[in-house]
């Protein structure tokens, strides 16, 4: 976890007084991989971040299939290759120089070949298609390679979202019976997907990796409750944590937590001798946070347990901290 809870902060814009109100807390759930710029960004506009991880990205075994459509893909029999993360760009990456350069060997593998070798390789990885990339930090995943990108691109949405890349003309073009290849983890949003597909469009899709609660989110949680609820008042000069959650996985793994923890301090109540001091630092729950969601999914997954919220529809540290400093 990062930061503590006790300095001075700056809440919705204003400066305020460490003596007259506690800090705001945003509560960070990202995964660790991807944690870092958000919590530095709001830190730097004096908020006071906890980074507690509510997904962690675990790769997943390569399967036939999926090196088969990696071939289909590289053979040009898709439109377009759309990739939804940092992470699915640097497995799939991986896998597409280990193909190559296997094509390569076998393609030169003649006599007095080793000089066209050589060439096509300095050449880099070419293009079947274009390649789109939802985002800044998943396309820098192909800066560190080298890539032909003579005959297709390497684009990005003007909004990094499934609605920025279905508005995008390579998407948008796409038409029944045409293919589109996406590189993803298990899970997420199914808004592209489901649009294309209903457009007759046909998807294939590789899952490099699965998200799952991390072992120690639970420890994690309690031991911040723990001090927030030392430190706190019950004075309406505290203000709710915000939590900011970007898929709902991660709100699944948050709600199961803050559930738990509830439980448990209700059963605790009910089963010792302890209950004054039980009394004084009640277990929080969800309504205790307000929360910063990303897309229409999400809010309504919070709207109907009647969760105060932010609804943004991109991930980037400054969409956040405008929708932070802003009113609900």
């Amino acid at each position: 976890m990062s930061s503590s809870i006790y300095a001075k902060s700056v809440h919705k814009g204003q400066a305020t007084d460490a003596h007259l109100l506690l800090p705001q807390v945003v509560i960070n759930t990202r995964p660790v991989e991807r944690a870092a710029p958000l919590t530095q960004y709001l830190q730097a506009a004096g908020l006071t971040v906890v980074d507690m991880p509510m997904l962690t990205l675990r790769p997943r075994p390569t399967t036939d299939l999926d090196i088969a459509l990696m071939h289909q893909w590289m053979a040009g029999e898709y439109k377009a290759l759309v990739i939804v993360s940092p992470t699915a760009a640097a497995s799939g990456l991986a896998v597409w120089q280990s193909l190559d350069h296997k094509y390569k060997e076998h393609e030169y593998k003649v006599e007095d070949s080793t000089d066209k070798y050589a060439q096509s390789s300095l050449e880099g990885l070419s293009l079947p298609s274009p390649l789109v990339a939802v985002g800044e930090a998943t396309a820098a995943e192909f800066s560190q390679v080298r890539i032909d990108t003579t005959n297709y691109q390497i684009l990005q949405p003007e909004t990094a979202n499934n609605e920025g890349m279905l508005a995008m003309p390579e998407i948008d073009s796409l038409q029944a019976g045409d293919k589109l290849l996406i590189w993803r983890g298990l899970g997420g949003r199914r808004l592209l997907v489901d649009t294309l597909q209903a457009r007759g469009v046909h998807i294939d899709s590789i899952a490099w990796y699965e998200r799952t609660m991390p072992i120690d989110a639970m420890a994690e949680y309690q031991q911040w409750q723990q001090a927030f609820l030392t430190h706190s008042t019950t004075s309406s000069q505290q203000p709710k944590p915000i939590v900011v959650i970007s898929s709902a996985a991660a709100f699944e793994h948050w709600s199961n937590i803050v559930n738990d923890d509830q439980s448990k301090t209700l059963d605790k109540k009910q089963n010792t001798d302890a209950v004054a001091d039980i009394a004084e630092r009640p277990s929080l729950t969800l309504k205790d946070f307000s929360y910063v969601v990303l897309g229409e999914r999400l809010a309504n997954m919070v709207a109907a347990q009647q969760l105060s919220y932010w609804r943004v529809e991109d991930l980037s540290p400054d969409t956040i901290l405008s929708a932070i400093n802003s009113k609900i």
